[in-house]
C-alpha cells in the first residue's frame, strides 16, 4: 500500500494528538494527587498539636505525606491516593517504604501506616466521560501482620490485596482522622 504525502501527514497529526492526550491526561492525574496530599497537609496542620509535610515526588522513595503528634507519641507515614474510577490502587513498594520510615521513627508510641483513598465526585465510565457522584474519603490503617502486597480501594470502602491476580478482601480498620473530614468517612 502506497500513502502519499497527504495521508502521512494526517497520520502524524493524529498521532502527536494521541501523544498530547495522553501527557494531559498523566499531568492531570499527578495534580490530583498533589492536590489530595496538599489538602491532608493542610487539614493535619489545622488540628491541634499535629505537624504535616508533604515529602516530594514519587521518585524520591519517600512517602507521600509524614504526619507527627509529638505530645501524644504519635506518627503516620500516608500513601495518598485520589481518582475518578471506582477502585484505587497501591503498589506494594509503596506500602513497603512506609513501614520503612515507621520502624525508623521507633521513638514514637504509635506508628501507623495510612492509606488515604478519595473518590471524586465524578466517575470516569468513558473517554472524557464522567458522571456524577458521592465524593468519598477514605483513611485505612495498614495492618503490619499481613505480608506487604498490591492491593486496592474500592468506592465501597472494600480493601482487596491482589496475591497472584486474584483478589482477596483484607479488613483494614479506619483511622480516627484528628480533623473533620468535609465527606462521607465510611460507607
Amino acid at each position: 500500500m502506497v500513502l502519499n504525502s497527504k495521508t502521512i501527514a494526517i497520520l502524524k497529526a493524529k498521532q502527536r494528538k494521541k501523544s498530547k492526550n495522553h501527557k494531559n491526561a498523566a499531568k492531570t492525574r499527578r495534580q490530583r494527587g498533589y492536590q489530595w496530599e496538599d489538602t491532608i497537609v493542610k487539614r493535619f496542620n489545622s488540628a491541634e498539636r499535629w505537624d504535616a509535610f508533604r515529602l516530594g515526588s514519587p521518585s524520591t522513595g519517600l512517602p507521600d505525606v509524614l504526619a507527627v503528634n509529638t505530645l501524644e507519641s504519635t506518627i503516620f507515614t500516608m500513601e495518598a491516593k485520589s481518582g475518578t474510577t471506582g477502585s484505587l490502587p497501591v503498589p506494594a513498594d509503596q506500602i513497603e517504604r512506609c513501614l520503612k520510615w515507621i520502624k525508623i521513627f521507633d521513638i514514637y508510641k504509635k506508628r501507623e501506616v495510612i492509606l488515604a483513598f478519595k473518590f471524586l465526585s465524578k466517575k470516569r465510565i468513558g473517554l472524557a466521560t464522567y458522571e456524577s457522584r458521592e465524593l468519598r474519603e477514605f483513611f485505612k490503617i495498614w495492618d503490619r501482620s499481613l505480608p506487604i502486597t498490591n492491593c486496592s480501594c474500592t468506592y465501597e470502602g472494600k480493601v482487596f490485596a491482589q496475591i497472584n491476580g486474584k483478589r482477596k478482601v483484607i479488613n483494614l480498620k479506619d483511622c480516627v482522622m484528628p480533623f473533620e473530614k468535609k465527606f462521607r468517612a465510611s460507607a
